[in-house]
This record gives C-alpha cells, sequence and structure tokens, in this order.
C-alpha cells in the first residue's frame, strides 16, 4: 500500500509548483527519524533561482511555512533543497548572455 501524501509535502509541492515555470518537474521526497522529517525537494535547474529567490529569501520564507505546518502537525519539519546536476550557476552562466558580455 502506497503512503498517503502528508500535509507538510503536499503543501511544499503546491507552493512550489505554483512558484516554478516547470511544474510538471517538482518532486518532492518525505522521511522520518528521530530528528523529525526531513522534506527533499527536486526542481527544475531552469527553476532553481525562483525557488532560492535572491539572498534565499524565498527558501528562508518556504522554510518558515514549513515549520508552522510542522507545529500545527507537532512535527519538525525539515527542507533541503537538491542542487541539480551540474550546480545551478553553472547553467546560469551558460547560454547567450554569458558569451556576450565576454566581448
Amino acid at each position: 500500500m502506497a503512503n498517503p501524501i502528508s500535509a507538510d509535502q503536499e503543501f511544499l509541492e503546491y507552493l512550489v509548483k505554483s512558484l516554478v515555470d516547470h511544474p510538471d518537474d517538482v518532486k518532492v521526497d518525505r522521511k522520518v527519524d528521530e530528528l523529525g522529517v526531513l522534506l527533499s525537494l527536486r526542481v527544475n535547474p531552469v527553476d532553481m533561482g525562483q525557488v532560492v529567490g535572491r539572498q534565499g529569501a524565498t527558501a528562508k520564507a518556504i522554510r518558515s511555512l514549513l515549520r508552522i505546518v510542522g507545529v500545527k502537525n507537532n512535527a519538525r519539519v525539515n527542507l533541503k533543497i537538491e542542487e541539480p546536476e551540474g550546480g545551478s550557476r553553472d547553467a546560469r552562466r551558460e547560454g547567450p548572455r554569458a558569451e556576450e558580455s565576454q566581448g
């Protein structure tokens, strides 16, 4: 029998899918251990900037909201944002703008 989706996982998926340009690529894994709940988030590399936000502000806000959802459900909820293959910083530097600015 498959595990039913938890309130914290469902909330995170809804929130992130509302922010990104590729909602079908949003994946959330949930693990529970003695430290609490760990939600691991994967998004399309192009959407990383939208999830993290300027100076990490969006990621910090998402973590704060997850903490509130956790308190309501008597659980400590932590968020890990998975770095895309090759690193998100490399993906942002590639493309025509990077080549033009080196001119």
